[in-house]
């Protein structure tokens, strides 16, 4: 551990960034949670993330021989911007390899930098596998996104930056994992000088390489990664910050898409940043553990470590942030299909705010009714689910179930009689051109195609929700065949949601 703090105070990053980035005390929430919280704002560096940090440390670090042959990064992301920057700072040649599926806003960004740029493959790995092929003909360095000791050192830096400006009683410190260059080196800081202040990792649950890592003892590689939060997407971990972390974190633990996207909306309110899902992780987990009651004492920090923000995703980050907040629940209730039944059931729900009303006739004899309410809380929320069966309206809780939230609020309506045999399955699509024929193509023409419903949020990924006609004697074949296709799939067809309101 001491030998990551010297080469930490060694690090390079004042020749990029002089000033300290800011630690802002986040006043609503602050007050909601009784506790004083502070956010500090990696989002402020130059490139909106702290990936500049290390990124130029490492580089900076090149002997002459090594500057004049370039540098070369693989990423989607906040590292390409660090990297290219960097180099273009210190006047090196420097090539990026993105995958196709990288935002047009984050490709630009790279290419103001004035880096060279491949767009290769639907995914990181492709990306990765080109850069070394790229970097063994062109002898040109690479440089890593997180594991190197250079690059966490330079990460390090903010837990440098955050104990010079937090009160003394500072408690916890809070910080988004993905690879684990931020974690570990914010980490070897802390817990160096300061060893009485927590420091706790934060990961999405879908994309939780570190907390099983840590859990098993080993570096566990991921069979599916979530790519809400991509700059936090990994499917393994590094072996420096896996060591790191293993020996330096007192805790990691993860959150649900919504409980990020409220993290957004909490952090849009304090400061009027508009973090991305990965720069919100650190302050979602902060909330769990005041919710769970582990915040400990003291005041508390979050790391906000980007806002590189895919403007086309807002609104759906504003949709999820209320059920993240525990603020709104989304149920499914049936109710009598007869004239005045509709008027009666909104009589049952009274004066309560309704977010969200979907119904259309699916049957004669009862009718099912998604709807949205504003509420202060679980507790409130399983109150009025309670309330509705003793009302005589069957009630199905739907807040947590992503489908629902993500596919079926939309298409509710969309029973029919005529689909038989009919099997549903989400999909994780890459968000590039030909995607979709080549799904469709791949699959053929066997099974009848009976629902199709897409949702792009503005990732590198699209969710599909697609439902065949499929006899029970073919079913096996209709799972090979997915099997094959290289997408990530889950089968929906016994969703609660979808049998409501979809079968």
């Amino acid at each position: 551990m001491r030998h990551m703090l010297k080469r930490v105070l060694n690090a390079r990053v004042a020749d990029v960034l002089p000033d300290p980035t800011p630690l802002d005390r986040a006043p609503a929430l602050s007050a909601r949670l009784g506790r004083a919280v502070y956010v500090k704002r990696e989002d402020l560096t130059p490139i909106f993330s702290f990936k500049l940090r290390g990124a130029y440390n490492r580089i900076a670090q090149l002997d002459d021989d090594a500057r004049r042959r370039g540098v070369i990064a693989a990423s989607a992301g906040n590292h390409a911007q660090g990297v290219a920057f960097a180099a273009a700072r210190l006047g090196l040649a420097c090539r990026i390899v993105m995958p196709r599926t990288t935002p047009a806003i984050k490709v630009e960004a790279v290419r103001r930098y004035g880096a060279t740029i491949e767009l290769v493959g639907d995914d990181y790995a492709a990306a990765a596998e080109r850069c070394a092929a790229l970097a063994a003909e062109t002898a040109m360095t690479v440089i890593p996104p997180y594991d190197d000791l250079d690059v966490i050192a330079g990460q390090g830096t903010v837990g440098l930056e955050i104990l010079h400006q937090a009160p003394r009683d500072l408690g916890a410190v809070f910080v988004p994992i993905g690879g684990g260059g931020l974690a570990s080196g914010v980490a070897a800081v802390v817990k160096e000088v300061r060893p009485d202040v927590r420091v706790v990792g934060v990961e999405p649950a879908d994309s939780d390489a570190m907390t099983r890592s840590l859990r098993e003892g080993r570096r566990v590689v991921l069979d599916h990664v979530g790519i809400f939060a991509d700059g936090v997407a990994v499917r393994q971990v590094g072996e420096h910050t896996f060591a790191l972390c293993r020996e330096l974190l007192d805790d990691c633990l993860t959150v649900e898409i919504d409980e990020i996207c409220a993290a957004i909306k909490d952090a849009f309110e304090d400061t009027r940043a508009v973090l991305e899902p990965a720069g919100a992780l650190a302050l979602a987990g902060l909330k769990r553990a005041a919710r769970a009651g582990t915040l400990g004492a003291g005041c508390a920090v979050a790391v906000a470590s980007g806002a590189n923000m895919n403007f086309t995703r807002i609104g759906y980050v504003a949709e999820r942030a209320e059920v993240g907040e525990h603020r709104e629940a989304i149920l499914a209730v049936t109710i009598p299909e007869r004239p005045g039944s509709f008027l009666e059931f909104c009589r049952a729900i009274g004066e309560r705010a309704v977010t969200e009303f979907n119904y259309r006739l699916a049957s004669r004899d009862e009718a099912h009714v998604f709807v949205g309410l504003e509420v202060s809380g679980r507790d409130e929320a399983n109150a009025i689910v309670h309330a509705l069966v003793a009302a005589g309206y069957p009630c199905v809780d739907l807040t947590e179930d992503d489908l629902a939230k993500t596919h079926v609020r939309h298409m509710v309506g969309g029973r029919t009689p005529h689909a038989a045999g009919e099997v549903l399955f989400s999909f994780e699509f890459p968000e590039r051109p030909g995607a979709l024929m080549q799904f469709l193509a791949n699959l053929g023409g066997q099974w009848n195609i009976s629902l199709f419903h897409y949702r792009n949020h503005g990732a590198a990924f699209g969710r599909v929700l697609c439902g065949f006609e499929v006899p029970v004697a073919e079913r096996s074949e209709l799972h090979a065949r997915l099997a094959r296709l290289g997408f990530d799939w889950t089968d929906e067809t016994d969703n609660p949601a979808a049998r409501l309101f979809l079968r």
